[in-house]
């Protein structure tokens, strides 16, 4: 249960800020255009100017995204909300043929989900026009107008001189907790200050208020929820409930990491409004996920226990062996991620790895698009969110482990690392089949057969099974390299470089001036002397020999690639075999199977594999 902010405290706050805001300097003749539609907004509405770019860099870090909207329908660097505009999305959970508990001892699960209504905060921009009279369309388009009427707001909130209530209200929040954590970051934000290119060229400057007090609240989230302090949590349950026909839904019961180590978090997004995702993750026929995070706040709900697993990427063994966190938003609709969201997901994520001991790195913090498939019937259907937009190199940097960078110049290992805003490849089907994505930042290299952009793209024979090029649809990532992965490097020619994958020489451009790719340090994987090819696999199964009497044994079946001598792959560490045999509704039946087998996790294309460790050798890149 949340609790209001107590009125002395709020107004020794208010004259906590006022007292920073004194100290705050003048931005001086220089700042760009954006920057002076801050201050005038800040003059003509009578907010200071420190908390309204405050507020404006937890919501869009001060971009303009191209005139998208975000992941929760807002606008322009305010965000101004305009579901109208946005539209109505369903849930991903309902597209595609994955199976969310991907477990062969199982039936697949494909549960549907029906259209909710839309919250009404998903819609400020009409307060907004009024207060200006102005209209929808301009706020949402024109960066002046709309910094404009998200100042014209906050004046609005700003009943009794208190700066941070007007803050917390304008997170949209309906929980007053959720609203104090946004409030506490744009606090912590005018206090450090900042200074950074938007994604349109415009150089804004936030100049820090040291001496600003940020008011402190006591731990607002209920016990027995898994969640850092300086985020609001809360908990909304999945239902482990007996159905009829033998089934039951929608986790299962687990000892975890006393049974099983926990080895990855996978990152998700909704495709759906936060009230229908909740209304979802509670109802025992359908599948489930460990946490969701609101984008207007950062709101964090549990669902199910992190000893749990749950039903979530589509692969039971990474299931079994990892945490899933979805977050409000979509991967194809040129949407973005709010900065109160990327935050709140950051602080939970460094908890959770900290907690399990989970390496911060891409082969660890993985996306849902990262999560292989089971067989090779299974590859078509797999899902590929959080998606192209997902700002991976920002997420890392939020982490306190910021990406590429660390090895030697000729290096023969590369970490994808673009410059997020100015990688704006030209995909397809965000609206549609046919239709054009709107050009905007993204995590995604796109990959050539030949060192020349008008060269076909790559095979993904399991995308692909008749053997055609990939696409440039927003959904294709066979032949995609994401921000944060690391590849070895198979030749360079000129600006040019090919990385390993799928088998095959992927090309991209990758200049002196304006590199994609950066050196990296780490160990990759080659096949053994002798050995033509090695098989590669979308889990880490045991033996048969492993399995115990009434425990029906899992086939160890290839996916259509395979490791050919002479190529190599970074390794994300050696794990052991195992599968958790979960098919009944009583916990006491079930059993983790650990084998001898030894897999090595691999880079092998967009998704991670694995490959037997008795196949290959493992050895430091160069």
């Amino acid at each position: 249960m949340s609790h209001p902010v107590p009125r002395a405290a709020a107004l020794t706050a208010a004259v906590a800020l006022f007292t920073g805001l004194a100290a705050a300097p003048a931005h001086a003749d220089t700042a760009t255009q954006r920057q002076r539609d801050f201050a005038a907004a800040a003059t003509e509405f009578g907010v200071p100017q420190n908390i309204l770019l405050g507020v404006s860099y937890l919501e869009s870090r001060w971009d303009t995204n191209a005139g998208t909207p975000s992941t929760s329908a807002g606008y322009g660097p305010m965000h101004l909300t305009d579901l109208r505009e946005a539209g109505v999305a369903g849930t991903h959970h309902d597209e595609g043929t994955e199976d969310a508990r991907g477990d062969d001892a199982r039936p697949a699960t494909h549960p549907q989900a029906g259209p909710a209504a839309p919250p009404p905060t998903l819609q400020t921009v009409d307060e907004a026009a009024r207060l200006l009279r102005t209209d929808a369309k301009t706020l949402r388009t024109d960066p002046a107008q709309n910094i404009r009427g998200g100042a014209a707001l906050l004046a609005k909130y700003n009943t009794g001189n208190n700066w941070y209530d007007a803050v917390a209200r304008y997170s949209g929040s309906t929980d007053q907790a959720a609203a104090r954590t946004f409030a506490d970051e744009v606090f912590d934000t005018v206090k450090t200050g900042i200074t950074r290119t938007t994604d349109d060229g415009q150089q804004v400057t936030l100049s820090p208020t040291p001496d600003l007090v940020v008011p402190q609240h006591p731990d607002p989230n209920p016990a027995g929820v898994e969640c850092p302090r300086r985020v609001t949590c809360e908990s909304v349950p999945a239902p482990y409930q007996e159905l009829p026909k033998d089934d039951y839904g929608n986790h299962d019961l687990a000892d975890r990491p006393n049974s099983q180590k926990i080895d990855h978090i996978v990152i998700h997004d909704t495709e759906g409004y936060w009230a229908n995702v909740l209304d979802l993750v509670q109802d025992p026929t359908y599948v489930s996920w460990h946490y969701s995070i609101r984008s207007a706040d950062g709101l964090i709900a549990q669902h199910v226990p992190t000893k749990d697993v749950a039903w979530h990427a589509g692969n039971w063994y990474v299931n079994a062996k990892s945490i899933g966190i979805e977050h409000e938003g979509f991967a194809a609709k040129g949407t973005w991620y709010t900065e109160a969201m990327y935050r709140s997901s950051a602080k939970l994520v460094g908890y959770l790895s900290r907690k399990y001991g989970i390496p911060l790195d891409r082969a660890h913090i993985i996306g849902h698009d990262n999560v292989p498939g089971t067989t090779p019937a299974t590859i078509p259907g797999m899902h590929w969110d959080p998606g192209p937009y997902w700002d991976w190199s920002h997420y890392f940097d939020l982490l306190g482990a910021p990406l590429g960078g660390f090895g030697l110049p000729g290096s023969s290992l590369v970490t994808i690392d673009p410059d997020f805003a100015k990688n704006q490849p030209a995909f397809t089907n965000c609206d549609g089949p046919g239709t054009t994505c709107v050009p905007r930042g993204s995590e995604a290299v796109v990959l050539h057969s030949e060192p020349s952009e008008s060269s076909p793209l790559l095979v993904d024979i399991g995308l692909h099974p008749k053997g055609t090029a990939s696409t440039m649809a927003v959904d294709d990532v066979g032949s995609r390299a994401a921000t944060g992965q690391r590849y070895a490097v198979a030749e360079v020619r000129g600006d040019w470089t090919a990385i390993w994958y799928l088998g095959q020489k992927g090309w991209f451009h990758n200049p002196r001036n304006a590199r994609v790719a950066k050196p990296a340090i780490g160990w990759v994987v080659t096949p053994k002397p002798g050995l033509a090819t090695v098989p590669v696999y979308g889990r880490a199964y045991p033996e048969p020999e492993a399995y115990p009497a009434g425990v029906t044994v899992q086939a160890i079946t290839p996916l259509p690639y395979t490791l050919a001598a002479g190529q190599k792959y970074s390794s994300g560490g050696t794990v052991g075999s195992e599968y958790y045999w979960a098919t009944t509704f009583d916990p006491a039946n079930h059993v983790v199977v650990k084998g001898k087998l030894k897999y090595v996790q691999i880079q092998f294309g967009h998704r991670i594999a694995f490959v037997k460790a008795d196949d290959v050798r493992i050895v430091p890149a160069f």
